[in-house]
């Protein structure tokens, strides 16, 4: 500390930054982001920190709608030409929702809905990859999603669980530009759980072979003493206490009752939804759900008719289940997509890519029931009131959780990054 405390400021950082890379991976200056602010910007964010919602989500439910989710079929319903295919109905808050949200109608004082969110991106890839990282795509970095920022902020949720994990895909950006022992772990397929997560012998016969593997190992280990090497490590030994653990039960969906399994839906959709509730009550902080089909260039009618039944049968399941068990004033449910769809039906029936507005959906975690945030103009096409950007929506998250949004995190390469990327969270939503 002697050493530390007689440079000047300049070094002062330099030693810091040095000695977090060496640790951590990353730098990391605590108080930085404030650097660039006046006292009156600091005396305000002090003042809001601490307000309604922040921190009291443990746990986030994050579902990702793949293909561009219709906003006035699901959460922003029109009348007149722009309507979809079944007409709005009255939520039991007040509000109405997309006629194919019959069930989701019975649960509108449990959610809230940001009808005012808007893009610049109308790519599938890009768009999946900001709403869940918060930054344009790049070749020359990845970024983080909310679960690797929680675990860096908030330190693993589980001593031998991971904590993320991902449903229904692989993890496109899951640990970003943090360690390998922040990415998520994959599930394909709800019904199948973790695969290989059982050897085929006997556990003596396992423990020598690992033995003999660090053994191998620990000669690379010690001549490449890298972050990557160390987090690789990590990694594997987390993998293998997994393999170990009696929590694997929590994957394994045929525990649940069979009138449970069948109130969320006999789909990949529904069951990834409750094996996501299974994890979150195992202590698992941050779960992402994806759920296909919602390009709906052609036909929207159809498609609704099997993909807006889907959700809506699985989203409603899940909020009841996450209040019957206590769970969803702790749970962050965040319901969202890429962008949303032309209030025009084309000529092939379908609705096409518009990322100019669109809707997103919250619940739990100290978020208000019965309440919308902005809205759209009448036909769907434009913000009218209360913008708010993919930035704006992820520190949302992040302030339900309760992370560091002003926090400055630098990767490895020495380039700034901010949870939620400097957006500001909405705070109106939060009770």
């Amino acid at each position: 500390m002697k050493l530390q405390n007689s440079l000047d400021p300049l070094s002062r950082r330099a030693f810091c930054e040095r000695w977090a890379k060496a640790a951590l991976g990353v730098t990391v200056l605590h108080g930085a982001g404030r650097a660039g602010f006046g006292a009156e910007d600091v005396a305000a964010t002090a003042k809001v920190l601490g307000g309604p919602g922040f921190g009291k989500a443990k746990n986030v439910i994050f579902l990702q709608m793949i293909g561009g989710m219709s906003h006035i079929d699901t959460l922003d319903p029109k009348d007149g030409e722009t309507r979809g295919p079944k007409a709005p109905i009255s939520t039991n808050a007040g509000f109405q929702l997309g006629g194919t949200m019959e069930n989701l109608a019975r649960h509108g004082d449990k959610i809230s809905i940001i009808r005012s969110m808007t893009s610049k991106t109308g790519v599938h890839a890009s768009g999946q990859y900001l709403i869940r990282s918060g930054y344009e795509q790049r070749g020359t970095i990845k970024h983080p999603n909310m679960g690797a920022w929680a675990q860096h902020f908030n330190g693993p949720s589980h001593t031998t669980l991971p904590s993320s994990v991902c449903i229904n895909r692989q993890p496109q950006n899951g640990n970003g530009f943090f360690s390998a022992s922040y990415s998520p772990l994959p599930i394909l397929d709800p019904e199948s759980g973790l695969q290989y997560s059982e050897s085929e012998v006997a556990p003596a016969v396992m423990e020598k072979r690992l033995g003999l593997l660090n053994e191998l190992d620990s000669g690379f280990r010690e001549r490449f003493q890298t972050t990557s090497v160390k987090s690789y490590t990590q990694f594997y030994e987390k993998t293998v206490a997994i393999m170990s653990s009696t929590d694997l039960e929590a994957f394994q969906l045929d525990q649940e009752p069979e009138d449970l399994r069948a109130s969320y839906g006999d789909n990949k959709l529904g069951q990834g939804f409750l094996l996501a509730r299974r994890l979150v009550e195992k202590g698992i902080r941050y779960v992402e759900v994806a759920g296909g089909g919602w390009d709906m260039h052609n036909n929207i009618e159809e498609e609704l008719a099997e993909r807006g039944t889907e959700l809506d049968v699985a989203l409603s399941a899940l909020l009841a289940d996450l209040q019957s068990r206590g769970l969803l004033e702790s749970t962050l449910v965040v319901l969202c997509s890429e962008f949303g769809r032309t209030p025009k039906i084309n000529d092939n029936g379908g609705r096409d890519h518009h990322p100019r507005v669109f809707s997103t959906l919250l619940a739990g975690g100290g978020v208000k029931g019965g309440f919308v945030h902005g809205s759209s103009d009448k036909e769907g096409h434009s913000v009218a009131d209360k913008e708010v950007s993919v930035p704006d929506f992820l520190a949302t998250v992040a302030w339900s959780l309760g992370l560091p949004l002003e926090e400055i995190v630098y990767s490895p390469s020495q380039r700034p990054f901010t949870v939620g990327n400097k957006g500001k969270p909405v705070v109106d939503l939060f009770a």
